[in-house]
């Protein structure tokens, strides 16, 4: 890996800049540095957590081993993860993908704002779904809310400023435009997003082994369906 940079987080945390673009290559980076570190965690890490072009890793200061009296526990951080950075082949193992097809009943009800952004595109609703829902979208990482997933790869065609007003509350599966980004609301919550479509697939469920259904690296693929399919769907 030849781009990197170390900047602390307080006492206990260090972020590792990945790459300067949001980008598949830098996503790379990310994803292979994090699951290594999963998989293989130095003595006092704690936790480690990726964004777009970063790599946030946490770690307790008393458990480090350091050199020296005069060496502090952050730059021991900083020597322990330069030496795994400079170990990784980014060429390996981050071809494998999983993609998940999400059923979306777009418009209506379910996507009270699809017709604005049609209108904003001199489009028709069905031009916007079918330019939705015909591209592959890369989950960079999970946050916001448990198990939203921030998307790459939405066509610039569709791409619409979030409303001047926000709603207070968004329903859970609400799919939406923010920007150049598409989403899923995976909880209840506050959002300015355009609401084009709802899913009835649960993307967060702590019942389950894994809560969150999407995972940074895994692709995600729409798949309109009729509303009496979503609401079959949502009572079965």
């Amino acid at each position: 890996m030849d781009e990197f940079t170390f900047f602390p987080q307080g006492d206990r945390a260090v972020t590792i800049k990945m790459g300067k673009e949001i980008n598949i290559t830098t996503h790379k980076k990310v994803k292979l540095l994090c699951e290594h570190l999963k998989s293989n965690p130095f003595t006092g890490m704690i936790e480690v957590t990726p964004s777009y072009t970063t790599v946030t890793v946490f770690y307790e200061p008393k458990d480090l081993v350091l050199n020296s009296i005069n060496e502090s526990p952050y730059s021991e951080v900083v020597r322990i993860l330069s030496t795994i950075i400079s170990s990784i082949n980014i060429t390996e193992n981050t071809d494998q993908t999983k993609t998940i097809l999400i059923p979306v009943c777009y418009g209506g009800k379910y996507g009270p704002d699809l017709a604005e952004v049609a209108k904003i595109h001199q489009l028709t609703e069905q031009q916007v779904i079918n330019i939705h829902s015909n591209q592959d979208y890369l989950v960079y990482m999970i946050g916001f809310a448990p198990g939203f997933p921030y998307l790459g790869g939405m066509s610039e065609k569709i791409a619409t400023p979030r409303k001047s007003t926000p709603r207070n509350m968004i329903p859970i599966g609400s799919v939406g435009i923010g920007g150049e980004q598409t989403g899923i609301y995976p909880i209840e919550s506050p959002g300015g997003w355009q609401l084009i479509g709802r899913t009835p697939i649960k993307l967060f469920d702590v019942e389950r082994e894994q809560p969150s259904l999407l995972k940074a690296g895994d692709v995600v693929k729409f798949t309109p369906i009729t509303q009496e399919q979503y609401e079959n769907w949502e009572v079965s």
